[in-house]
C-alpha cells in the first residue's frame, strides 16, 4: 500500500511541478514586471496547496465522526470515487496535455496585458488545487484499505514521493536523450490505470461485503500456491493492479471491464 502512496505523490507532483515551471519560465521571460508576478504566482501554489491540504483534513475529520458501519460506507464511497477521478485524470490528460502549456501561457498573457496579477495568483491556485485535491482524494483512498503502519509511515512514503518527484523533475528538465515528457506520462499513465482497477476492486469487494452487490459464483480457481494476493510481494502486486488469487464471478467481471 505505502508503494502506492509513493507512486501517487510522485507522479502528481511532477504533474504539479510541470505547471509551476511553465508558469514560472513564461513570466521570467514575458512580464514587463517579473518579479512582481512572481510574488502573485508562489502566493497562488501556495494557496492551492492549503486548499488541498484542508481537503485531506476534512476527509479525515469527517471520517472520524462516523459510526462503525457508516465509516466502512464511507471508506467504500471514497475508494470507488478516487478510483473514478484517476481514470478521469487520465483521460483529460490525454485530451489536455498538448496543449496544457500553450493553454496556461495563453492565460498568463491574457492577465499580463490587462496587469491582472490576482489572475496570475488564481490561474496558479487552481492549477495547484486541482492537483493536490486529486492527490488528497487518491491518498485517501489507498489509506483508507489500510493503515497498517499508520500515519506516520504514510507521512513517510509521501516523503519519499516528493523526493522522487524532484528529482525525476530535474532529470526530465535535462533533457529528452535521458528521460522525455512523453515516455514518463505514457508509463504513469498505464501505472495509474491499474492502480485505479486495484481501488476499483477493493470497492468492489467493499459492496459485495455490504451485501450491495452479490457474488454470483464461488471461488473460480485459486493461484494462492504461485501467487498469493496477501503478503509482502502478492500484497503489493494486488495493491497495484487489482489481483486476486481467488476470484468470484463478480471480480473478475470488474477486473476485466
Amino acid at each position: 500500500m505505502y508503494g502506492n502512496v509513493i507512486f501517487v505523490v510522485w507522479r502528481e507532483s511532477v504533474e504539479a511541478l510541470l505547471v509551476v515551471g511553465i508558469l514560472q519560465a513564461w513570466l521570467s521571460a514575458n512580464a514587463p514586471e517579473a518579479r512582481r508576478a512572481r510574488l502573485y504566482l508562489w502566493g497562488g501554489v501556495a494557496a492551492g496547496l492549503a486548499v488541498a491540504g484542508l481537503l485531506g483534513w476534512l476527509l479525515v475529520a469527517f471520517a472520524e465522526t462516523l459510526s462503525e458501519t457508516a465509516e466502512v460506507i464511507w471508506r467504500t464511497a471514497m475508494v470507488l470515487v478516487a478510483s473514478g477521478l484517476i481514470l478521469q485524470m487520465v483521460l483529460w490528460m490525454r485530451r489536455r496535455g498538448r496543449t496544457l502549456k500553450r493553454d496556461l501561457e495563453g492565460a498568463l498573457g491574457s492577465a499580463v496585458e490587462r496587469n491582472n496579477w490576482w489572475g496570475i495568483f488564481l490561474l496558479a491556485l487552481i492549477a495547484l488545487a486541482r492537483e493536490g485535491s486529486e492527490t488528497a482524494v487518491f491518498l485517501y483512498g489507498i489509506l483508507s484499505v489500510d493503515l497498517g503502519g499508520g500515519r506516520l509511515a504514510a507521512i513517510g512514503a509521501a516523503g519519499i514521493g516528493l523526493a522522487a518527484a524532484l528529482a525525476t523533475y530535474a532529470l526530465l528538465q535535462i533533457g529528452a536523450r535521458i528521460l522525455s515528457w512523453r515516455l514518463f506520462f505514457r508509463v504513469t499513465e498505464v501505472m495509474l490505470l491499474f492502480l485505479a482497477c486495484a481501488l476499483l476492486m477493493t470497492g468492489i469487494d467493499g459492496l459485495v461485503d455490504l451485501e450491495l452487490l452479490p457474488k454470483l459464483s464461488g471461488r473460480l480457481w485459486d493461484t494462492s500456491p504461485l501467487l498469493s494476493d496477501v503478503g509482502a510481494l502478492g500484497g503489493f502486486v494486488s495493491g497495484l493492479t487489482g489481483y486476486r488469487a481467488r476470484p468470484d464471478l463478480t471480480e473478475l467481471l470488474v477486473f476485466l471491464a
